[in-house]
C-alpha cells in the first residue's frame, strides 16, 4: 500500500479510481462482503488490472485503530502516462485512511429536512451505480446545500428522475409500500441500499418530481448513517414514525 500519492497516479489526475467508505463497529467492518462485492464489480466494469483482494482485506483490517471509526478504501487504476488512455497504467494502487465516526443519532431520532437541488446529475449509464472518484457533482451539491436552510438535497438526473441525495440513497413510501430509484442512468448504488434491498421487498422505480405529492414517508441511507428519516421535503411534513418502524425491521 503506497504511503504517498504519485503525481502520475491516474486517480489523482483523472479520478480514475473507485472507493468505498465503511463503518467500524465494535472493531469490525460492517457489511464488508457488500463493500467488497461492489469494489470487485466496479473494478471489473472499468477494466482495472488484477487486484489481490485478499491482501486488500488484510490491509483494511490492519487500518482499524479504534472500536468505532470510519475506514475509507480507495482503489486507483494505478500510475500511468500523461494522456487519458489507460494502456500504460501499472498495477492498481490501494489507499486506506481512518477517521472518527460521525454521530447520526439525533438525525435518526428526529429526522432531517430536504430541499430539491437545482443541479441535476449527468446521465451516463456506463458509470451509473459506481462509486467512482469523479465526485465534482457532489462537491457542487454540497456548495448548493450550504446556501439553503435544508439538511440535504434531493437530486434528479438530467432526464428529471429522482436519483439520490448529496451523499446517500433515498427510499420513498407510498400506498403502504417502499420504493427506491432504479439508478440505471446516474447515481451511486450504495452498500446500505443493497443491504436493505436484500432484507425487504422494495420496488425499484423511475419517478419524476411529481410523484412526491403522493409520498408520505422518505428516508435516506448510507453505510455510515444507516437509515435516517426525512421529516419534511420542500416544507411538506412527512412521517418519521413510518421510517423508524421500518428501520427496526431491517436493521435489527
Amino acid at each position: 500500500m503506497p504511503t504517498f500519492i504519485s503525481a502520475r497516479d491516474r486517480s489523482f489526475n483523472y479520478g480514475d479510481g473507485i472507493f468505498t467508505t465503511m463503518q467500524v463497529r465494535n472493531g469490525s467492518i460492517q457489511l464488508w462482503p457488500l463493500h467488497l462485492q461492489r469494489l470487485q464489480r466496479s473494478a471489473e466494469q472499468l477494466g482495472f488490472g488484477t487486484v489481490d483482494w485478499h491482501r486488500v482485506q488484510q490491509q483494511v483490517q490492519a487500518a482499524i485503530t479504534a472500536p468505532e471509526q470510519v475506514i475509507k478504501l480507495l482503489v486507483s487504476r494505478g500510475e500511468g502516462g500523461r494522456g487519458y488512455a489507460p494502456a500504460e497504467a501499472g498495477a492498481p494502487g490501494i489507499y486506506i485512511s481512518a477517521s472518527p465516526m460521525p454521530d447520526y443519532r439525533l438525525a435518526q431520532q428526529q429526522g432531517i429536512s430536504l430541499a430539491i437541488a437545482t443541479l441535476q446529475l449527468a446521465v451516463q449509464p456506463l458509470l451509473a451505480g459506481l462509486k467512482h472518484n469523479n465526485r465534482l457533482e457532489q462537491v457542487l451539491l454540497k456548495q448548493e446545500l450550504a446556501s439553503t436552510d435544508a439538511d440535504d438535497l434531493l437530486v434528479l438526473d438530467q432526464q428529471g428522475f429522482i436519483t439520490e441525495v448529496s451523499a446517500a440513497n433515498v427510499f420513498l413510501h407510498r400506498d403502504g409500500n417502499w420504493h427506491t430509484p432504479e439508478l440505471q442512468r446516474a447515481g451511486v448504488a450504495g452498500v446500505m441500499r443493497q443491504h436493505i434491498l436484500q432484507q425487504a421487498n422494495i420496488a425499484q422505480v423511475n419517478w419524476g418530481i411529481t410523484e412526491l405529492a403522493s409520498v408520505d414517508a422518505i428516508f435516506i441511507c448510507n453505510a455510515l448513517m444507516g437509515i435516517v428519516p426525512v421529516r419534511s421535503i420542500a416544507g411538506r411534513t412527512l412521517s418519521v414514525s413510518t421510517v423508524q418502524q421500518f428501520s427496526k425491521q431491517v436493521l435489527c
